[in-house]
């Protein structure tokens, strides 16, 4: 079954940091662009960042330019999602998922995770 496992979600200050995991099983992320996203309380799902197979390119949304960084460790199976400056308007559930190649619409995606809660909150 080829699905994806986030990690590394919990509770940290405003301005604090988090780095989010997404861990690949049944298939190897190499050729694939995987995206993060979020969805808050109440809100659509939100595209917060891409990285392609190629690492090239790397898409973000607006609100997290500059604050989120995501890479991809192919060795290890893995994504992650560096996240600075944390606001409380990050809070939400954060999720993985796969596609050929990064865009913003979830239905191009597949092999969702569960998703790891994140919340900005002093």
């Amino acid at each position: 079954q080829l699905q994806l496992v986030e990690s590394g979600g919990g509770l940290v200050q405003p301005g604090g940091s988090l780095r989010l995991s997404c861990a690949a099983s049944g298939f190897t992320l190499d050729t694939y662009a995987i995206g993060w996203f979020r969805q808050a309380p109440g809100k659509e799902h939100e595209g917060v960042a891409c990285i392609s197979a190629s690492r090239i390119p790397t898409i973000y949304a607006d609100s997290v330019k500059g604050r989120f960084t995501i890479s991809r460790e192919n060795a290890k199976n893995t994504v992650y999602l560096q996240m600075n400056s944390l606001k409380p308007e990050d809070t939400a559930v954060y999720y993985c998922a796969a596609a050929s190649r990064c865009n913003w619409y979830r239905h191009n995606f597949g092999s969702w995770g569960q998703g790891t809660q994140v919340t900005v909150s002093s």
